[in-house]
């Protein structure tokens, strides 16, 4: 995951704002470049009209992209400094230009929405700033147990590929005397017991309808007595 996608990740780029803050509409979408650290190096960030983000950090004293700065061996007390000063300049660019959304993918936050159209409950983030902070349960009002969970991981922790691409997927329990769900989008559970549970990826690969068909059954199977 590049710097950029870890930061807006789970923002969404509000166009008026980003002119507001200086960027400037070119081919494909929005262009951002300001200088950093006293001058001593510039950035280049350009915003898709899709809202893919990249950027470009230049070193100004030889006019070249900075290697080092995504170069994970580098961890120097020079190049931390320059990785700490784009990630903050980022991070202004976030706040100052997006709106928050609760997941990464389009779908996870549709089926978010029709989670809350459906039964009324909005996913709720206990692990707050660990590594699952993205993390979201869904919870029945009146006992409070879970019925699904999106979080973010790596698509190889499902497929066991080395496909290291990271992707939204919901767990969802699932009636283990009915016919086996398992077919391409819907894997054993990831940390949970695979008799019981599934993982679903949202990147479309199944429809809306077929995601929360399979929702309805892990509500009712976590269904009990209130509290």
């Amino acid at each position: 995951m590049t710097i950029e996608e870890k930061i807006f990740q789970r923002k969404r780029f509000v166009s008026e704002a980003m002119k507001t803050f200086g960027f400037r509409k070119t081919d494909g979408g929005y262009l951002y470049e300001a200088a950093f650290l006293s001058g001593d190096f510039s950035a280049r960030v350009f915003v898709t009209d899709g809202g893919a983000v990249s950027g470009t950090v230049i070193d100004c004293m030889n006019g070249e992209e900075y290697a080092p700065l995504r170069a994970e061996r580098f961890s120097g007390a020079y190049v931390n400094k320059v990785r700490s000063a784009y990630e903050e300049l980022l991070e202004k660019i976030a706040a100052a230009c997006c709106r928050e959304v609760p997941f990464a993918s389009e779908q996870a936050n549709r089926i978010t929405d029709r989670i809350f159209e459906q039964y009324g409950v909005k996913p709720d983030f206990p692990w707050g700033q660990s590594p699952y902070d993205n993390a979201g349960t869904f919870r029945h009002a009146d006992s409070g147990k879970w019925f699904a969970l999106i979080m973010r991981i790596w698509r190889e922790q499902l497929t066991r590929d080395g496909d290291k691409t990271p992707v939204d997927v919901m767990n969802l329990k699932i009636d283990p005397d009915e016919p086996s769900p398992l077919r391409e989008g819907v894997y054993p559970a990831f940390h949970m017991n695979h008799r019981s549970w599934i993982s679903v990826t949202l990147d479309d690969t199944l429809s809306d309808d077929a995601v929360m068909a399979l929702l309805k059954t892990s509500f009712r199977m976590t269904e009990g007595k209130a509290k």
